[in-house]
């Protein structure tokens, strides 16, 4: 492979992270709903703790750093959190 091979593959990848998280967000967003009809809290720490060991499994698994794995996961999560803050909001008018 040449390099313009090599960046037009890692486009397609970064394409597909996007779509992804896209997709991964809406869903959060709807668990985001559910929480706030039914006055849970935004923050679920027990789960947080198993996504991150999950995700640490995950990376070990196909060989990407562990810890890089978590603090991507921590970047997502902490949206996801303020995205329910922001959800929990609207249910409060």
């Amino acid at each position: 492979m040449n390099l313009e091979s090599m960046r037009h593959s890692i486009d397609n990848i970064d394409n597909a992270l996007v779509a992804m998280l896209a997709e991964r967000f809406k869903i959060t967003d709807a668990v985001g709903h559910y929480k706030a009809k039914n006055r849970l809290p935004a923050k679920d720490e027990a789960r947080e703790a198993q996504q991150y060991e999950r995700i640490a499994e995950l990376a070990e698994q196909y060989a990407l750093d562990p810890n890089f794995a978590k603090q991507f996961l921590e970047v997502i999560m902490k949206q996801s959190v303020e995205n329910h803050l922001k959800i929990a909001e609207q249910y409060k008018k």
